[in-house]
C-alpha cells in the first residue's frame, strides 16, 4: 500500500466539545498543526462567510419558542419531583407544561416542531482538492487491508461546513404523552408515570442543517466576479482580478466536489458555467446575464 504524507491537511474545529482524540491519531500524528496555503481571492470572503453564520444563527435562535422551552423545562421538574416523591408538585408542573403546548398550538396549529435550541458548530478544512483526494485513496487503501478504525479517523476530518443544530418538541406526539402522564399519577402509578415522562424526553427532535464552506466561498467569490463581469470598462488589474475570482471558485467547488458534498454529476455543470464565462470575460469583455445560469445551479446545490 502506498502511504501518503498528511501533514498538509489541516482542520479547525470551532464549537462546544470538539475534539480529536484516540491512539491511532496519537501514534500516525495525522493531525497536522499548519493548513495549506488558501488563495488571497478565498481570504477576502472570509469576513462574508463569517458574518453569513452568524446572520444565520442569529435567526434561528430568535426562532426559539419560550413556551416550549418552559414546556421542557416543566416536563423535566415533573420528573424530578416523582423522584422525590411529590406528587402533587409533579402535577402541577404537568399542569403548567400542559398549558404553555396548548398556547403554542393555538397561535400556530400546523407547528410540526417547536424549536427550544440551536447549537452552531464550524468544521473548516484548509486544504487543496489534491490533498483531499490523496487523503480518500488513502482511506480507500486501508479500508481494502481491512483497518477500518484507521480509514475511519482519516475520513473523520474531511469536512469543511458550518452545522446547524437545532432541538424541537415534536408537536405531534409530546404534548398528548405529557397529557397521559396526570392520570397515571393520580392512579399512584408512580413508576409509570417517571417512565413516561422520561420517554416523553427522549422524543424531543434533533435536526441538523448543514452548509458547505467551498461552495458557501465559492458563491461569494462569483458574486464580486460578476460585478466586476457587468463593468464594461474594466482595467487590467480588475480584468486579472476577475480571472482570480473565477479560478479560486473553481478550486473551491473541487474542494467541495471532493469532500462529497455533491457528485461529479452536479459539479460538472457548474465547472462548464465557469469555464463559459472566463470564454465570454477574456479580453476584457462584459455584459450582463452572463451569471445567471451558474447562480441557479449554484443555489440548487447549496439547497
Amino acid at each position: 500500500m502506498k502511504k501518503i504524507n498528511l501533514k498538509p491537511l489541516y482542520v479547525a474545529m470551532f464549537g462546544l466539545g470538539l475534539a480529536l482524540s484516540g491512539p491511532a491519531w496519537a501514534e500516525k500524528s495525522a493531525m497536522p498543526t499548519e493548513p495549506e496555503k488558501q488563495s488571497t481571492e478565498t481570504q477576502s470572503v472570509q469576513q462574508q462567510v463569517d458574518e453569513a453564520s452568524s446572520k444565520k444563527a442569529t435567526e434561528k435562535r430568535e426562532a426559539i419558542l419560550q413556551d416550549a422551552i418552559a414546556a421542557v423545562a416543566e416536563t423535566e421538574k415533573a420528573l424530578q419531583a416523582l423522584e422525590q416523591n411529590k406528587p402533587k408538585d409533579a402535577l402541577k408542573a404537568l399542569e403548567v407544561a400542559t398549558g404553555k403546548l396548548e398556547l403554542l398550538l393555538a397561535r400556530d396549529p400546523k407547528l410540526a416542531l417547536a424549536p427550544i435550541g440551536v447549537t452552531v458548530r464550524t468544521y473548516d478544512l484548509l486544504a487543496r482538492p489534491e490533498t483531499v483526494k490523496t487523503v480518500v485513496k488513502e482511506a480507500e487503501d486501508l479500508l481494502e487491508d481491512g483497518e477500518v478504525q484507521k480509514a475511519r479517523h482519516l475520513l473523520a476530518n474531511l469536512a469543511s461546513e458550518i452545522v446547524f443544530t437545532t432541538t424541537s418538541i415534536p408537536l405531534a406526539t409530546y404534548p398528548d404523552a405529557i397529557k397521559a402522564i396526570s392520570p397515571l399519577i393520580d392512579a399512584g402509578k408512580i413508576d409509570e408515570a417517571k417512565q413516561a415522562l422520561r420517554a416523553a424526553l427522549s422524543t424531543l427532535v434533533i435536526t441538523d442543517e448543514i452548509i458547505p464552506l467551498p461552495v458557501l466561498r465559492a458563491d461569494y467569490m462569483l458574486a464580486a466576479a460578476k460585478t466586476l463581469s457587468e463593468n464594461m470598462e474594466r482595467s487590467d488589474e480588475d480584468n486579472k482580478l476577475l480571472e482570480r475570482l473565477l479560478k479560486s471558485a473553481r478550486v473551491q467547488l473541487q474542494l467541495a466536489e471532493a469532500l462529497g458534498y455533491g457528485n461529479r454529476k452536479l459539479f460538472k455543470p457548474l465547472y462548464k458555467e465557469i469555464d463559459e464565462i472566463e470564454r465570454k470575460t477574456a479580453g476584457g469583455k462584459g455584459g450582463k446575464g452572463w451569471f445567471d445560469s451558474l447562480e441557479k445551479k449554484l443555489d440548487e446545490l447549496m439547497s
